[in-house]
C-alpha cells in the first residue's frame, strides 16, 4: 500500500529512478504535497511555445522543468553516497527526524 506522505524536502539531493531522466542526481526545488509531485533541477525539461507579448518581449521556445511524482525518486544519503529509503525516528524531546535505512545516519540538516 502506498504511503500518502512525502518525506522529501526542498534542497534535498535525490536520484531519479524512472522516466526519460532516469539516473540523474539533482536538487529538489519545490514540493507540492497536495498533488504528490516534486520539481527537480534540470529534470523533466519541457518546451513551451510562446508568442510575443508585453511580458515576453521575445517569443519563441521556452524550456522549463515540469514536476514529477515523488515516488519516482530516492533520497541520496550523505554518508552512504547512495540512493536510500528513509524512515522517521522520534527523539526523546518529541522531534521527528529522517534516518537512512542502510547506515542509520541522520539525514536532516
Amino acid at each position: 500500500m502506498m504511503r500518502n506522505t512525502c518525506l522529501l524536502k526542498k534542497d534535498d539531493k535525490v536520484k531519479v529512478l524512472s522516466g526519460k531522466d532516469a539516473g540523474k542526481v539533482s536538487k529538489v526545488l519545490k514540493v507540492n504535497r497536495k498533488k504528490s509531485r516534486i520539481l527537480i533541477e534540470n529534470v523533466n525539461i519541457v518546451k513551451r511555445h510562446s508568442k510575443q507579448s508585453a511580458k515576453n518581449r521575445q517569443g519563441g521556445i521556452i524550456e522549463s522543468e515540469a514536476p514529477i511524482h515523488w515516488s519516482n525518486v530516492l533520497l541520496m544519503c550523505n554518508k552512504c553516497m547512495a540512493p536510500v529509503r528513509i524512515k522517521m525516528k522520534t527523539l526523546e524531546d518529541g522531534k521527528k527526524i529522517r534516518v537512512c535505512r542502510k547506515c542509520n545516519e541522520f539525514i536532516d540538516k
